[in-house]
Formats: structure tokens, C-alpha cells, sequence
């Protein structure tokens, strides 16, 4: 595994071209230090871990890699489905490519929004259907907690056990160089 930047990770999973409502993800507190785990997984891209932490309000680092070429039958329930009712969803998100598409992504989401107001539609649905207007390349169901770790997240760090170590371990390094400790700079 190569560790890059957290962002070069999210990169590669906008740029994936897989079906974009296939991704899943499980996040929560790291175990051992400041910040957050959080794993990506597609059928078809394989699974991302990234570890981030706040350097302030409005600086977010951290480090990544992909752990795995795709999802196999071990790796399977410990990523959420829909179809189980896991909890939450995400989705990323890339930024329009010039005005005239910010304004097509509007008059779709604003279409979408209409009618799901004038219809009985699950959540879900309203969910899928705006993330299909603003042209997300990734949403899907998500397993977080946001003051602990789920139980996936672990059984997932010790599923990649040594992608996880050197992840922490470079993370831990920023925070050092960054001279943040366990509060904002």
C-alpha cells in the first residue's frame, strides 16, 4: 500500500467511474490518537482506509491508501447496505465544471426536490434522487458514529491491520510536525 494524501484518496474515488451509488463507508474516532478513521469500499474500486484529524476549524489533514482491489466475500458484511438498514449515508462531491453546469446541477436538484414534495417517497429515495441531480460520483450507506468506533471499524482496522499501523503512523506524524496536540492550532 502507498500512503498519499487524504485528499489525492478522495481524488481516486471521484475519478473511479464505477457506479456512484455502490460505495458504502464506516467511520468514527481513531482508537488510539486524535481524529477520525474512515473506510471506503465499491464492488469495483476496491477499499480506501484515510485517517484525518482537524488542524483547526477550517484545515482538515490526514493520510490514506487503498487497502484493497475489491470487496470479497470476507469484506462484505463489514461494509453497510442499504438493504439492512444500516443508519446513515454520505456522499463526495466534486465541484460543478463551470457555471452553465452549476446551473443545470441547480434546476436538477431543484426538479428533484419538487417532486418529492408532491409525491410520498421514502428517504432513501429523496437521498438517491439529489445525489443523482448534483452528479455526486459517490454516495451510499454509511455505518458512523460520531463520539466512538463502530464495531465494523474495528473489525475493519484489524482486517488491515498493517495498512492501519502505518496509516497511524504517519498521521501521528503530521499531528507532531503540525505541533497540534489535542487541541486546534
Amino acid at each position: 500500500m502507498r500512503v498519499r494524501d487524504w485528499q489525492d484518496i478522495l481524488a481516486d474515488v471521484t475519478d473511479a467511474g464505477v457506479d456512484p451509488d455502490g460505495w458504502r463507508a464506516v467511520a468514527g474516532d481513531r482508537r488510539d490518537g486524535l481524529g477520525e478513521d474512515l473506510y471506503l469500499g465499491h464492488p469495483n474500486a476496491g477499499v480506501y482506509a484515510l485517517k484525518t484529524y482537524a488542524k483547526n476549524p477550517r484545515e482538515l489533514r490526514g493520510v490514506g491508501g487503498r487497502v484493497a482491489r475489491r470487496i470479497d466475500e470476507d469484506l462484505e458484511p463489514l461494509l453497510p447496505r442499504q438493504e439492512r438498514d444500516d443508519p446513515g449515508n454520505f456522499a463526495v462531491q466534486s465541484p460543478p465544471e463551470d457555471e452553465d453546469h452549476a446551473e443545470m446541477m441547480a434546476k436538477r436538484l431543484e426538479e428533484a426536490v419538487k417532486v418529492h414534495a408532491e409525491a410520498p417517497t421514502s428517504p432513501d429515495d429523496f437521498f438517491e434522487d439529489v445525489m443523482d441531480a448534483i452528479d455526486s460520483p459517490a454516495f451510499g450507506p454509511m455505518d458512523y458514529e460520531f463520539d466512538g468506533r463502530p464495531g465494523r471499524l474495528d473489525e475493519l482496522s484489524e482486517e488491515f491491520a498493517d495498512a492501519d499501523e502505518l496509516l497511524s503512523k504517519d498521521l501521528d506524524d503530521l499531528v507532531d510536525e503540525d505541533g497540534v496536540g489535542r487541541g486546534f492550532q
